[in-house]
């Protein structure tokens, strides 16, 4: 698969996409028509025409899979697919109603590159259940696109030791996760993405990434680190008996 995984589309000052521009443009190049799935967030239009604004002057012909009937025909009519950011359960839940979850497994594993920001990382997932989005509606299901076999955590926020808040960190969100699942989660932080190449998965960006699994200390994970190995974890959900 050809996949590129970013924790967020839009940086502290500066413009959509604009900290990850030149890798998006490498992975979408010149001339790709791109199919565009807005359904994160309740303004279609508004919200594909960002998209539009930020990558028409790199020659890609963005288009809303909301955009001239069937999403379904649009997406089979695309070189490739990005999966904006919003809401995760919104997300997911119009996936299932549009039947693109479906086409887009089956899209992705053929070999139609998929970019992802956000909740778009998050449906990359086996699973919802590591977002971070309150659950505004109810999907049919948790169950996401499985792009890859381990969970991701966009947006990945580390403990500030100054705070005076006591409610739970992300950390320890994480590590209640772990309690119930063992599957390998892979917290990205703001300004980092993964990109998956075949069987190669390589972190990249502006700052590290953080992995967390059952029973272990969560590791440190430098931008460039080789994390091909997650490619191959066999995740099990519900494990507590």
């Amino acid at each position: 698969m050809n996949l590129l995984l970013l924790s967020n589309s839009t940086q502290h000052g500066r413009g959509y996409l604009e900290h990850a521009l030149d890798t998006v443009t490498g992975f979408l190049p010149s001339g790709a028509r791109l199919a565009f799935v807005p359904y994160a967030l309740a303004d279609h239009d508004a919200y594909t025409a960002r998209v539009r604004d930020a990558l028409t002057g790199a020659g890609i012909d963005v288009r809303g899979v909301h955009e001239g009937g069937d999403p379904l025909t649009r997406l089979g009519a695309a070189d490739a697919v990005f999966v904006g950011g919003g809401n995760s359960f919104r997300l997911l839940s119009a996936l299932y109603r549009t039947g693109l979850r479906e086409a887009l497994i089956k899209a992705v594993r053929g070999g139609l590159p998929y970019m992802g920001a956000s909740a778009g990382t998050n449906m990359a997932a086996p699973s919802l259940r590591t977002t971070n989005d309150m659950p505004i509606v109810e999907p049919p299901s948790f169950e996401a696109l499985g792009l890859v076999p381990f969970q991701i955590n966009p947006h990945y926020l580390d403990p500030d030791p100054g705070s005076t808040h006591k409610g739970e960190t992300r950390e320890e969100r994480l590590r209640e996760f772990l309690e119930e699942n063992e599957v390998p989660v892979l917290g990205l932080r703001e300004g980092s993405w993964l990109r998956v190449e075949g069987e190669r998965a390589v972190l990249g960006g502006e700052r590290d990434a953080r992995l967390f699994r059952r029973g272990a200390p969560p590791r440190e994970l430098a931008v460039g680190s080789d994390l091909s190995e997650l490619l191959g974890v066999r995740g099990e959900f519900d494990t507590r008996s």
